[in-house]
C-alpha cells in the first residue's frame, strides 16, 4: 500500500479553504484542514471534510447511464455520445439551434473548465436558452454593478480587516462562511472588527447565528429597499453625505436625493416594521464612522426589488464617502483581466437577448430559471427542445419544481452531466458522470477579485477519476464536436506562432487547445501575470505549483482605483440610471392579503448546501430533520407547537414541515432551509424526508423582477396551519 498526502482547496463554497487529502491506492482516505495554507489555516468547515464521503459515496454515479422504461441502464460513453450526437442533429435539422438549452448550478462556478467549455460552447453554437443558479442567487448584484459602473463584474467586497463599521443585509457569515466575498476563518475577521472598538450590525428578519454574536436590526422580511432609501432620505435630509465623494465619483445625486426624498422613516416604517428613531440613529451612525462598508448577500437578492436593493447598498457606501475607500467597500484586482476585456470587447452586456417568454432581458447569457418550465411547454418558434444540465438541480432550486418536472418530461432529448440521480435528472435521457473537484486540476479564477486580502491557488488533481467519470469540459467538447461545432480553435497562424512555442502546439493548422494552456495564457497576461518573463515574480501555473498550499498576493486591496473600475464614458459611477428611478417611483408595499398574514424567508443551514449535501452520513448524522423557524406569537395564534407537524401555504402551493419555536424570529417571518425534499438515487437523502419550501413560490412572468430575472423566494406571503395528529 502506497500512502499519499497532497494539497488542495476545498470548492463548495467561495472561502476556498486549504485541504490535505490522504490518498491510498487511488482512493480517498481522508480530508482534513491545511495548517499550512496562508489564510484559512488549519480551517475548514464540516461539509469540506465530509467531502470524502461525497467522493466515495456509493450513490455516486460513476458510468454513463441511459434512462430505461422502468430506470437506468449502463451503456458505454461512445454509445451515448454517439445517440446524444444523433438526436441533436435532428432536433437542429428540425428546429434550429435556437432550440437546445443549458442549465448549469452553482458547482460550476468553482470549476475554471467547465464554465470556459460551456461559455465557448454556448457561443460557438449560438445557444439562447441558457440558464443558471444566478437567477436564485445573485445575478442582481451583476445588474447593479452594470447600472453603476457600466461593468457587470466590477463587485465591491467589504474590507474587513480595516472597517470601523460593517453593516450587513440578508447574509449569514458565520453558517455561510461568506458569498461575493472570499473569506477564509470568517468568524475571526468579523469578531477582529469589534475587538479594535468597531460595530459589526446584522439587518436580517431572524436573529442569526451571525446576528447572535454582533448587533441585530429585525427588519421585516422584503423591507431592504424600503429602508435603504429611507438610510439615504435621512443622510441627505441632515447633510450627513459625503459632498466630495459625490462631486469626485458620481454623477446623478440631484436625482437621486429627489427619488428617495419621499421614504422618511416614518413612511417606511410599517413595511420596514423598524422605529423612525432607530433608523435615523443607524443612519447617522454609518455616515459618522471613520470608515464603513455596506455588505448584502443572498436575503437581499430574493425579495421583488432584487435589482434595486444591489444598487442602494453599494449607493449608501458611496454617498458615506466609503466607496474605494480603505475600510469601506473596496474593488478587487481580477486574477484574469475580464472586466477589462470585456469593456473592450463587448463580449458580456446586459440585455444583448431578451427571453421568449416574459421579455426579460438576459444576465451574462443567461435567461431567468423560473421561466424554463414555461419556455418548454410554449409553441411556437424558439421553443426549448433540448436541454442539457450540468452540476444542477433546478427542480429543488426554482420555484414551482413540479411544474418544471412535468414539463422537463415534454424534452425532445434531456441530458444531464452530474455526480448523482437527482430530482431534476431522474427522468433524462442520459446521465452523464461528471469527476468531483478532487478528480480535476483548478484555479479559483472568478474569486481573487472577491478577497479583501489577495489570493490563489492552483491544484492538480487529487485522485485519478473513479469509474468512467470524465471532466465537464471534455464532456461539452465530446457533444459539442458530434453537432460540428468547436468551443476553442486556434488559427493557424496563432498555433504556429506563439502558442506552439509555448506548449509545443503543431504549426501551421488550427489547433484545439486545453483549458490548462488557456488559463495559463490568461493568468500570464493578467493583472498580476508574469507577461512571460516580462514581469518577475509574476504568475503562472508553473510558478503557482511551486506554491501548493496557495499564495497571497496582496496584504490588502489596493484603493483609489474607481476610475479604472467604471466603464462608463464619464467615468463616473451612475446614480441614477432611469431603471432605478422607475423603480424607487414605482416601489409601493405588497397589498395585504388576510388569508396569508405572514411572510416566509429561505435560510442555510451549517451541514447543508444547496440541495446536494444530503447524502453524507457526517453531515445528517444526529437526527437532522428540516423544521420552519417560527416566532412563539405567531404559532400560538394557530395553535402551533414546538416541534408539531405544521402545513405551510402560499397562493401557489403547500408543504408540511416540522415547527421549530424562537424567539429568534421578528414577528410575521418564518424561515425554512432550502434544499430538502429528495426524490432522487440519494438513498440518504431521500430518507432524511423535508420538504421543498420552492413549492410555494411563483413562476408566473409577473412574480419574477424584471431587470435580473430574480426569482421571488423571500417575503412569500403564506399562512400556517397545524397538521392533526393522524
Amino acid at each position: 500500500m502506497s500512502e499519499r498526502e497532497i494539497p488542495t482547496y476545498c470548492r463548495i463554497c467561495e472561502p476556498l479553504c486549504g485541504l490535505i487529502a490522504t490518498v491510498e491506492d487511488g482512493r480517498l482516505v481522508r480530508l482534513r484542514a491545511d495548517k499550512s495554507h496562508p489564510l484559512s489555516k488549519g480551517n475548514a468547515c464540516p461539509k469540506g471534510i465530509a467531502f470524502s464521503e461525497i467522493q466515495n459515496d456509493p450513490d455516486r454515479v460513476l458510468y454513463p447511464l441511459r434512462r430505461t422504461g422502468n430506470g437506468f441502464e449502463r451503456v458505454t460513453w461512445d454509445e451515448a455520445l454517439d445517440d446524444i450526437g444523433a438526436r441533436l442533429r435532428g432536433i437542429i435539422g428540425a428546429h434550429g439551434r435556437e432550440s437546445l438549452g443549458w442549465y448549469f448550478g452553482n458547482p460550476s462556478s468553482f470549476s475554471y473548465s467547465h464554465m470556459l467549455w460551456l461559455v465557448g460552447f454556448q457561443l460557438a453554437a449560438g445557444l439562447r436558452h441558457v440558464y443558471s443558479a444566478g437567477s436564485q442567487d445573485i445575478n442582481n448584484r451583476f445588474v447593479a454593478s452594470e447600472l453603476l459602473y457600466g461593468s457587470l463584474t466590477s463587485v465591491p467586497v467589504p474590507d474587513l480587516d480595516r472597517t470601523d463599521f460593517l453593516l450587513m443585509l440578508g447574509a449569514n457569515p458565520v453558517v455561510s462562511h461568506g458569498s461575493a466575498m472570499s473569506v477564509p476563518r470568517i468568524r475571526e475577521k468579523l469578531a477582529a472588527i469589534t475587538k479594535r472598538g468597531g460595530r459589526v450590525l446584522v439587518v436580517d428578519p431572524r436573529r442569526t447565528e451571525t446576528a447572535q454574536l454582533f448587533e441585530h436590526v429585525g427588519v421585516r422580511p422584503d423591507g431592504d429597499a424600503w429602508l435603504l432609501a429611507s438610510l439615504l432620505q435621512v443622510i441627505f435630509a441632515e447633510g450627513l453625505e459625503d459632498a466630495d465623494a459625490i462631486r469626485r465619483q458620481s454623477a446623478g445625486a440631484h436625482e437621486l436625493r429627489a427619488a428617495v426624498a419621499r421614504f422618511t422613516p416614518e413612511a417606511t416604517a410599517t413595511v420596514t416594521g423598524l422605529e423612525p428613531d432607530a433608523v435615523r440613529a443607524l443612519a447617522r451612525d454609518l455616515a459618522r464612522a471613520e470608515s464603513a462598508a455596506v455588505y448584502g448577500r443572498t436575503g437581499t437578492c430574493l425579495g421583488r426589488h432584487a435589482t434595486l436593493v444591489a444598487f442602494l447598498i453599494d449607493v449608501l457606501a458611496l454617498v458615506t464617502g466609503n466607496l474605494d475607500k480603505p475600510g469601506g467597500s473596496v474593488f478587487g484586482r481580477e486574477l484574469v483581466a475580464v472586466s477589462k476585456l470585456n469593456a473592450r470587447l463587448g463580449l458580456i452586456k446586459y440585455g444583448k437577448n431578451r427571453s421568449r417568454i416574459g421579455d426579460f432581458p438576459d444576465v451574462l447569457g443567461t435567461f431567468p430559471a423560473a421561466i424554463m418550465a414555461k419556455e418548454i411547454t410554449t409553441p411556437g418558434p424558439g421553443r426549448l427542445r433540448a436541454l442539457f444540465t450540468s452540476a444542477g438541480n433546478p427542480v429543488s432550486s426554482v420555484p414551482n419544481g413540479r411544474e418544471l418536472a412535468t414539463a422537463m418530461t415534454q424534452l425532445d432529448l434531456h441530458v444531464s452531466i452530474d455526480l448523482y440521480v437527482n430530482e431534476t435528472n431522474r427522468t433524462a435521457d442520459y446521465i452523464l458522470p461528471a469527476t468531483t473537484f478532487l478528480e480535476r486540476d483548478d484555479i479559483p479564477l472568478p474569486f481573487t477579485a472577491l478577497a479583501p486580502t489577495p489570493y490563489t491557488q492552483y491544484t492538480e488533481r487529487v485522485l485519478e477519476p473513479y469509474g468512467e467519470a470524465r471532466e465537464e469540459w471534455q464532456i461539452i467538447d465530446a457533444i459539442a464536436t458530434r453537432i460540428g461545432v468547436q468551443p476553442f480553435v486556434i488559427g493557424p497562424k496563432a498555433a504556429g506562432g506563439l502558442l506552439s512555442r509555448l506548449r509545443g502546439l503543431p504549426g501551421g493548422r488550427a489547433a484545439r487547445p486545453t483549458p490548462r494552456l488557456l488559463v495559463d495564457l490568461a493568468v500570464r497576461t493578467g493583472p498580476y501575470g508574469d507577461l512571460f518573463g516580462l514581469r518577475r515574480g509574476g504568475l503562472s501555473l508553473k510558478m503557482l505549483r511551486r506554491h501548493p498550499h496557495g499564495l497571497v498576493l496582496a496584504d490588502s486591496i489596493t484603493t483609489g482605483v474607481l476610475r479604472e473600475v467604471v466603464q462608463h464614458k464619464d467615468n463616473r459611477v451612475h446614480l441614477a440610471p432611469a431603471e432605478i428611478l422607475a423603480e424607487l417611483r414605482d416601489l409601493t408595499a405588497a397589498p395585504a392579503d388576510p388569508s396569508y398574514p405572514l411572510r416566509v424567508i429561505g435560510m442555510r443551514e451549517l451541514k447543508s448546501h444547496n440541495s446536494w449535501m444530503h447524502n453524507s452520513e457526517l453531515l445528517m448524522r444526529g437526527d437532522r430533520t428540516q423544521a420552519a423557524r417560527i416566532n412563539p406569537k405567531d404559532a400560538a395564534v394557530v395553535g402551533i407547537s414546538d416541534g408539531s407537524r405544521c402545513r405551510v401555504t402560499s397562493a401557489h402551493g403547500s408543504i408540511e414541515v416540522t415547527a421549530h419555536l424562537t424567539e429568534d424570529m421578528t414577528e410575521g417571518a418564518v424561515a425554512i432551509p432550502h434544499g430538502w425534499g429528495h426524490n432522487g438515487g440519494w438513498r440518504r437523502a431521500n430518507a432524511a424526508g423535508g420538504a421543498n419550501p420552492n413549492e410555494l413560490m411563483s413562476t408566473d412572468p409577473g412574480d419574477v423582477e424584471r431587470l435580473a430575472g430574480m426569482s421571488h423566494l423571500n417575503g412569500v406571503q403564506i399562512r400556517l396551519d397545524p397538521v392533526p395528529l393522524s
